[in-house]
């Protein structure tokens, strides 16, 4: 029987995407099927809310309907819910839990031979054997440092679907990173399911990021979402150490009232989650932040609501992810009192994008007349796109071949929607 031609298809975090790449090269890039064209579908797919999961269905529904005669596989997250008895998933023939995708090859070959229905659980490989390539559409290489959640907050299934910590050796995590920048990436995103709990035998975070920075070749380290007792002092003494490192951290707030925050199992206050915002800019001046927010999470009043709208203003995010609040059964939080109605949650959340937006766009009018160093990223036509190394969206027009992954002055002369327009020296 000949080899199936595959199509992997990506949804949900940037864990997700690594593991998708790591899918790839296991499969071998010539392995990898155009979009459209694949024997075999494996939807790499999220749980994390009802939303994430509505668009693996929808996935699923067009393939069947567009390609009847191919194979879906869910592999991942949404897998091991279905298996977890957390959820269901009828629009697939074969489901496979996140520790199979290392195991991807026996997983395709299976469903090409004809198994259908969800594969046993099965222990996970050591986190330290799992690489890429990189994704040859992306400029940036992602790598993943660790998985699995001891947190537990109450509104998250990660716990659940990701099983415990795992970390990454920090020399294991080194090597990839210069295996990924000798290959042609000029940029290293560092992530997992909670960077902040990355605990390896052999070092720390710091390790990592000092280890990375010592690459020859590499333009820009990136660190993911991390949350805040993630921050050590080492660790934004090293970002701070090497212009390389990017400048703009992602910390999850998801509330900025403490009640909430308690009742979220997060585990911080608001006064210690802006501490650590101060003694950060107190270390990078220059530091700019995004976060995550839950709107509409049980026992949240107007009050409660108040207050995450004054922190979201008080930091001055440049980037905010707003979720409006999912139930997910199976999580503490699915049996809370204290429903918000889904009006009242769009009702806040149209509130509290509109005041992040007008926020936004002081900070992009201050860019004004500044010039921004952009990581080329993508060309259209005449017109260049990338981003900088505190995460700011730049188009720029040049008719001149600028390679892609290169870094490139611009002068930023106006502002369009949530993104900076500028102009290069011809």
């Amino acid at each position: 029987m000949p080899e199936p031609r595959v199509h992997i298809v990506t949804f949900g975090c940037r864990t997700n995407q690594y593991e998708s790449a790591m899918m790839e090269r296991l499969l071998g890039q010539d392995r990898s099927a155009p979009e459209g064209d694949g024997d075999v579908y494996v939807l790499n797919a999220c749980t994390v809310t009802g939303l994430a999961e509505r668009k693996a269905r929808q996935a699923a529904r067009r393939i069947r309907r567009s390609r009847p005669q191919s194979v879906i596989v869910v592999i991942g997250c949404l897998a091991d819910a279905v298996e977890k008895g957390l959820t269901r998933f009828d629009d697939a023939d074969l489901l496979a839990g996140n520790h199979w995708k290392t195991r991807i090859i026996e997983v395709v070959r299976q469903a090409h031979t004809g198994t259908r229905g969800l594969l046993p659980a099965i222990a996970p490989d050591p986190i330290g054997e799992e690489t890429t390539a990189g994704s040859r559409e992306q400029v940036r290489a992602l790598l993943k440092l660790q998985d699995g959640c001891a947190r537990a907050c109450t509104y998250c299934r990660a716990t659940q679907v990701r099983g415990a910590s795992r970390s990454k050796p920090t020399a294991a995590a080194i090597a990839e990173a210069s295996a990924l920048v000798h290959a042609g990436f000029p940029e290293i995103v560092l992530t997992g399911i909670d960077l902040a709990q990355y605990a390896p035998l052999d070092g720390t975070l710091a390790d990592v990021v000092r280890g990375v920075l010592s690459i020859d070749g590499l333009l820009r380290l990136r660190i993911a979402s991390i949350g805040p007792s993630g921050l050590s002092a080492d660790l934004v003494a090293a970002l701070a150490a090497d212009e390389r490192a990017c400048s703009h951290l992602h910390i999850p707030l998801q509330s900025g009232d403490d009640t909430l925050l308690q009742r979220m199992a997060r585990g911080y206050t608001v006064a210690e989650y802006l501490e650590r915002i101060d003694a950060i800019r107190e270390m990078i001046p220059y530091a700019t932040f995004g976060t995550d927010v839950i709107v509409g999470f049980p026992g949240e009043n107007e009050t409660a609501f108040s207050n995450s709208c004054d922190v979201i203003e008080t930091v001055g995010y440049t980037n905010l992810h707003l979720f409006r609040y999912s139930p997910r059964a199976g999580t503490a939080a699915a049996g809370f009192p204290d429903k918000v109605s889904e009006q009242t949650i769009r009702r806040r959340a149209s509130i509290l994008d509109r005041r992040w937006r007008n926020m936004l766009r002081i900070q992009l009018d201050n860019r004004i007349g500044s010039t921004q160093h952009v990581l080329v990223e993508e060309r259209r036509g005449d017109e260049w796109r990338g981003y900088t190394d505190d995460y700011l969206y730049v188009h720029f027009a040049s008719e001149k071949d600028i390679p892609v992954g290169s870094i490139r002055p611009v002068r930023i002369v106006a502002v369009v929607d949530d993104r900076l327009e500028g102009s290069i020296d011809e």
